[in-house]
């Protein structure tokens, strides 16, 4: 029997046992849906929650003052660590490592006010690279760059909630504000961003300057308390330099505020990257597992693939009989009940891989919440997908096949349906 020849026959077979063939290739089917949604609900959500990391920042380490829990050089332990921007070249020179090490200072409760308004924001300072570590883009205007920094300019970049409120709709850029009496010019506005998190404050809820002009107008008043720097934002090279990088500065900091590199509560540090690979994990392991819940809905569907057509080989018993005894070889009968198996296995396969990639992109035009973005299947769930279903379909197709094969004709032709 030709190939063509055997197609026909099988699909024939197939169209006088609608229901059973509809039932067969539902299971199927809905193993291949499931796995698809399962994986690409959780990379929509890995992918998500990355995006929403990097409107925070992207590869940052945060290292902020703290008290030391270690004896270090004959001075006791419990002694409070103070930053200052006088460590910003060295800890730079000696972190080799790093791309950025750039100084933080923030005040909270200064009076703003413009021509329409006034408000009570946080305003920050810090070096222009500030607007790129921690993903700040610009609606309007511009950031305050290195000549604004060196000059100590009085120029204000706005976070787009303090836009609104102290200039409504009107532009802002030109304009002048007054921050505790002294005058600034904005030049620049945010756009708007969702933040997923933060340590002190939304930006945009913030007011940004130059750090030479926050150090000039706003110093701390206590001066036993002072400190001209919060925090220090660090970036590494890149991801292969993270951990050298995190070691080198703590290592500077260390020699400068003469305390031990190892006493984590001396230079506590908020490592995102650290937080990314640990999300990372979490979202591998859950992909995995729906990966599996699909691939074990899959290999149900095809034990029922292997039972149906154990069914069928059984009610089609004389048929067998008659066709070995007109001369058909036990290998076309293989190939007949192997080629049936096949066609309804990756049929419905199909099926269900295009009824998943039309639910997902269904889904996809309903608005998302800023942390997942989307129903997002990959090549690679649609590639184990397939590779899992031929598995299944040729163990589900042989055996069946192969019992097929070796009906013996003469008891096939005295078999009798339902006896």
């Amino acid at each position: 029997m030709v190939f063509g020849d055997l197609l026909l026959d099988t699909l024939r077979t197939l169209w006088s046992h609608k229901l059973r063939t509809f039932l067969t290739m539902f299971g199927i089917a809905w193993g291949i849906v499931s796995i698809t949604l399962m994986v690409a609900a959780g990379e929509g959500l890995r992918v998500g929650q990355q995006k929403q990391q990097e409107t925070f920042a992207k590869d940052l380490m945060l290292f902020f003052e703290g008290r030391t829990s270690m004896q270090a050089g004959g001075l006791r332990a419990g002694r409070e660590t103070r930053w200052s921007s006088d460590d910003v070249p060295t800890v730079k020179q000696e972190a080799t490592a790093c791309r950025y090490v750039i100084p933080e200072l923030g005040r909270s409760g200064l009076q703003v006010r413009s021509l329409y308004n006034n408000a009570t924001p946080r305003v920050s300072g810090s070096y222009p690279p500030f607007a790129e570590i921690r993903s700040i883009n610009v609606d309007a205007g511009r950031f305050y760059d290195w000549g604004d920094e060196d000059a100590g300019r009085r120029v204000a970049f706005l976070g787009s909630n303090v836009k609104k409120q102290l200039f409504a709709s009107r532009s802002a850029i030109g304009e002048t504000i007054i921050l505790n009496g002294i005058p600034y010019t904005v030049i620049g506005v945010m756009a708007a961003k969702d933040q997923n998190s933060s340590y002190d404050g939304w930006d945009v809820d913030k007011i940004f300057v130059p750090f030479s002009a926050m150090l000039h107008d706003f110093p701390d008043k206590p001066p036993l308390l002072a400190t001209d720097v919060d925090h220090f934002l660090v970036t590494p090279n890149s991801l292969a330099d993270h951990e050298k990088c995190k070691q080198q500065v703590k290592r500077a900091l260390g020699r400068l505020h003469r305390f031990d590199p190892l006493d984590k509560e001396a230079a506590p540090v908020w490592d995102t990257v650290e937080d990314n690979k640990a999300f990372a994990k979490l979202m591998d392991a859950m992909k995995y597992f729906l990966g599996a819940m699909g691939i074990t809905t899959l290999a149900l569907g095809g034990i029922g693939v292997m039972n149906v057509m154990l069914v069928a080989v059984r009610e089609r018993t004389r048929e067998i009989g008659v066709r070995k005894a007109v001369g058909a070889s036990s290998r076309a009968i293989l190939q007949q009940f192997f080629v049936e198996t096949m066609i309804i296995v990756f049929l419905s396969g199909g099926m269900g891989m295009g009824v998943a990639y039309g639910l997902c992109a269904l889904v996809n035009l309903a608005p998302m919440p800023p942390f997942f973005a989307g129903m997002l299947p990959t090549w690679q769930s649609a590639t184990l997908s397939f590779a899992v279903l031929g598995t299944i379909a040729v163990l589900s197709a042989l055996y069946p096949a192969t019992r097929a094969a070796r009906v013996d004709p003469i008891e096939a032709l005295r078999f009798e349906a339902g006896g």
